[in-house]
């Protein structure tokens, strides 16, 4: 899907690009090898020509900092080639959204917990997204990234998969736990309430049990992002190959 997208082009919007594919020009090797494009002079052509000739470079040299700049809800073409480079985050904050109580990172395989008063540190979270990553959030546009921005005192531009957006073009609207249950991803019960209530009975009692809860809670929201982000891509492929390729 990545090589038959064209919206890390400047001015390709979404509109501009389903013309090409209307034009046949359905992948980056067709469009270098078709000398004139309708729509797109001679000049913009060769601007074009040699972006799409660097992001080819940037698949092979696994640079996925190089699509940055590609339009936000599009950026679910990333997630097969870039799946190594793949970060998947998730916080918890308290009920009066002031304090991070945590922050959960994974790569898909192994799960990383920065808890508040423990291990939690601006430079460490720095260090951790700004590196050459794919970021995998849910809701994350809205909640994650300005949290953190505002804690870390900096912005992170590394490519951004929103899967709330993803799942709202599907028809799976609600909110993370309302999407596993649409897609069959049970988890156990005890980590169906409040991570906040749990993070007070921390600090009120210092029971390492409610700290424990907290994290297992977070655990399990990082990791269902991993099976949400590959139904959602598999059903959002399908439907653009329904629509324009077949």
């Amino acid at each position: 899907m990545l090589q038959s997208t064209f919206s890390f082009l400047p001015d390709i919007t979404g509109a501009k690009e389903q013309r090409l594919w209307k034009q046949g020009i359905t992948s980056w090797d067709k469009f270098l090898t078709t000398i004139s494009i309708k729509g797109i002079t001679a000049e913009k052509k060769r601007e074009y020509d040699l972006l799409i000739q660097r992001a080819k470079q940037a698949i092979l040299e696994d640079n996925v900092s190089f699509f940055k700049n590609m339009q936000q809800k599009e950026m679910w073409r990333l997630y097969p080639s870039f799946k190594e480079r793949v970060v998947y985050l998730d916080i918890e904050i308290s009920n009066n959204k002031k304090e991070i109580m945590l922050v959960g990172l994974s790569d898909g395989y192994e799960t990383k917990t920065f808890v508040q008063g423990i291990n939690l540190d601006r430079e460490a979270i720095i260090k951790a997204l700004s590196k050459n990553i794919l970021l995998i959030t849910f809701n994350g546009s809205s909640h994650d990234l300005p949290v953190l921005e505002r804690y870390c005192k900096t912005a992170f531009n590394c490519p951004h998969i929103d899967l709330k957006h993803c799942c709202a073009r599907l028809n799976w609207t609600g909110g993370l736990k309302e999407v596993e249950k649409k897609l069959n991803l049970r988890r156990p019960e005890h980590l169906h309430g409040s991570p906040s209530d749990a993070w007070r009975a921390f600090l009120a009692s210092r029971d390492k049990g409610y700290l424990d809860l907290i994290i297992q809670y977070n655990e399990e929201d990082v990791i269902n992002l991993k099976p949400i982000m590959e139904k959602s891509y598999q059903e959002l492929e399908k439907g653009y190959k329904i629509k324009f390729f077949f």
